[in-house]
Formats: structure tokens, sequence, C-alpha cells
């Protein structure tokens, strides 16, 4: 079956009892990954940036809100929580927190979309030993190839399918571009990675062959913060799991077949 993604990232809000409990709800609902993001506050973002004024739970500086959402020595006690539950990783938004992410044995690190062309992190994330999961949100192809030039087919686990507005419309779900990825890179699993509120998107790109799916995970949409009415509810997550399993036994070998259930009706009705 298709392997899922719950990515919690910022929708913690920087509290550890909050991701706890949606890595519960993942682990629960039988998801294979959760999933982070880790920043380095002052390589991500400029001093004027972080002086801008912005009210927030954490303060009245854009600083205080970025450094309110992230976890730091908190991600021994994540990875010791998922212990025996559900595998971990997450993206890093530049290399000192490539770094730091890279000394955890976690399956993956995944490249954000908004820097597959970073060249500088590309070749940091080749040198670990975790594989890569391709993000391709407001990417042609030639960046795709040029990203995969860089970090090399070997490296690369995953390449997903995305657009990267929160929530997607549906007229850019576009999710026949899992078809267009897998036939220009039939060596990669190809996956999709969902912005939109709600599970069709996701459903269609399992039917359309996506090998991975990601989406934000929340206890509450209507919770504060910019990902949040992009995410799923725990209830939803449940739901999607029910309707993967259905679309894999529905799919069935492609072999046609007249089935034990269909005799007494043949039978009955061949003329």
């Amino acid at each position: 079956m298709v392997e899922v993604v719950c990515e919690i990232g910022i929708n913690a809000n920087g509290d550890l009892a909050i991701a706890k409990k949606l890595i519960d709800v993942a682990a629960s609902a039988g998801c294979n990954f959760v999933k982070f993001q880790k920043r380095t506050i002052d390589l991500v973002y400029s001093k004027e940036e972080l002086d801008k004024p912005r009210e927030s739970p954490w303060g009245t500086t854009t600083r205080e809100q970025k450094l309110g959402l992230e976890f730091e020595d908190e991600y021994l006690d994540i990875d010791e929580y998922c212990k025996g539950k559900i595998k971990w990783f997450a993206s890093p938004w530049d290399v000192e927190a490539a770094h730091f992410l890279s000394v955890f044995e976690t399956p993956f690190i995944k490249i954000p979309s908004a820097l597959i062309t970073n060249h500088e992190l590309l070749k940091s994330c080749r040198m670990f030993s975790q594989k890569i999961i391709l993000s391709t949100g407001m990417s042609t192809l030639e960046d795709v190839d040029e990203a995969i030039d860089i970090l090399g087919e070997g490296c690369i686990y995953c390449i997903m399918h995305c657009t990267s507005t929160y929530p997607t419309s549906p007229q850019e779900i576009n999710a026949r571009c899992i078809k267009t990825l897998k036939e220009r890179y039939p060596w990669a699993k190809i996956g999709f990675s969902n912005h939109y509120p709600g599970l069709m998107a996701m459903v269609l790109a399992a039917a359309y062959g996506a090998e991975m799916l990601e989406f934000h995970i929340t206890l509450d949409r209507t919770f504060p913060g910019s990902d949040q009415a992009a995410s799923i509810e725990p209830q939803g997550v449940f739901k999607l799991m029910e309707y993967l399993k259905l679309i894999e036994w529905m799919n069935g070998d492609g072999i046609k077949t007249v089935y034990k259930s269909e005799l007494p009706i043949l039978a009955k009705l061949r003329r």
C-alpha cells in the first residue's frame, strides 16, 4: 500500500505535548511516518524580517514567533517518543539544520519545495546516510532535473508532486503530473504532497499511482498558523487510511476473472 507521511511541522505550535498527540493520531491510524521541519532562524530569515513587529502567543516580533515555533532539544524527546510507534523525519531549511537532523537515525531527509534550487543545501544533504525525499512545488521539470543531477539518483527515495499554495485550489492540484513524473523518472518512487483542504486530492493521487502521500496534520484546522487551513484533522486521517485500503483492494491485479461470487448469477442469468 502507498506510504503515508503526516506532516506535523509548525502545526505543533512549538508545544511538545501537541506534537505527541499528533504522533499518536498518526500511529493509531496506521500511517508510516510523521514529519517535522527544522530551521536555524538567523540563517533562514534576514534580521530586518525577524525584527518586524508581529503579534503572536510568543511575543511581539517575527523573531519571537519563529523561535516559539521551533523545536531544539525537544527532538531528543520526539525521537524517543516515536520509538516502537512510528518513524519520523524532518525537512531542513538550511545547512546547519540539515547537519542537526543528520545525527538522528531517521529514514529520510526531505528537501522542501522552497529549497529545491538551493544547491548548497542539496550538496550537504547528499553526504548524509539518509535517503532524500524531493518535493517539487513551485518548480519546473528543469529545476527537478538540476536538483537530481546534484543529489544523484542513488540518494533519492521519492520525488513528490506538489503545488505550494495553502490551501491549493482544485484547479491547481494537477494530479496527472504524477504520471508525467513516473514517465520522466522511472527509477524513482513518485509521491504527492497535499495542500488541499480535504481527502479527495490524495485519493485521486493514490488512484494515479502515487507511492507516497504526505499531508499536514492538525488537531483543529481553526488553530492559528499558516498551515492549519490546509491540514487534515484526526478523523480525516483515519478516513483517508480506510480509503487507501479500499483503493488497493479495488485496483485488483488487472486480470479479467470470473469471480466465485459471480457463478450463481451466471447460472441464473446467462443465456
